[in-house]
C-alpha cells in the first residue's frame, strides 16, 4: 500500500495484525482516507483529543460562563 506523506512530520512503523489491516481497509474506502495509515493515524489523534479533554474538566470559556451563571444567582459579586 503505497503512501504518500502529506507533511514533513517524521513517520514510524507500527505493527498491526494482518486481519485488522485488511478491516481497517474495507471500512475506509469510498472516504476521504487515502490509506490505513492515515486512518489510523486519525483515530489515534482522536483518542488523545479526548483523553486530553477529559484530563481538563473545562477551558477558560467555560469557566467565564460558570462565573456568570453563578453572578447571575447571587452566588458570587
Amino acid at each position: 500500500m503505497g503512501e504518500a506523506k502529506t507533511s514533513k512530520e517524521k513517520n514510524t512503523k507500527i505493527l498491526i495484525p494482518t486481519t485488522l489491516f485488511e478491516k481497517i481497509e474495507d471500512e475506509i474506502k469510498g472516504t476521504g482516507f487515502t490509506s490505513v495509515s492515515s486512518y489510523v493515524t486519525y483515530v489515534l489523534r482522536e483518542l488523545l483529543a479526548k483523553k486530553r479533554e477529559a484530563e481538563e474538566p473545562f477551558n477558560e470559556e467555560d469557566e467565564e460562563k460558570i462565573k456568570a451563571r453563578l453572578r447571575a444567582l447571587g452566588y458570587i459579586d
